[in-house]
């Protein structure tokens, strides 16, 4: 990770976003201070889709099962509509 000051960031920042677009993760900081990431959105994507998923697993594990059919659960879906 290369870590850059925020002046010399917002001075070469053309440079930096063709880092990051390359794959490339700077860390920009003030007073030696990390205060931001310039990630790939690529990877930060990734990552959101990633959790995203691991939320959904763990909820899903506390669900019970339903003892109902294919067949009667679409049956159920679809009662009241008008055909």
């Amino acid at each position: 990770m290369r870590i850059v000051t925020a002046t010399e960031a917002k001075a070469r920042l053309a440079e930096l976003l063709r880092a990051a677009e390359g794959g490339e993760t700077i860390a920009i900081t003030r007073h030696n201070r990390a205060i931001v990431h310039l990630v790939p959105a690529q990877a930060q994507e990734h990552a959101a889709r990633s959790a995203a998923v691991a939320r959904f697993r763990h909820q899903r594990a506390g669900w019970s099962r339903v003892d109902m059919s294919t067949e009667e659960i679409l049956a159920a879906r679809h009662e009241g509509h008008r055909w």
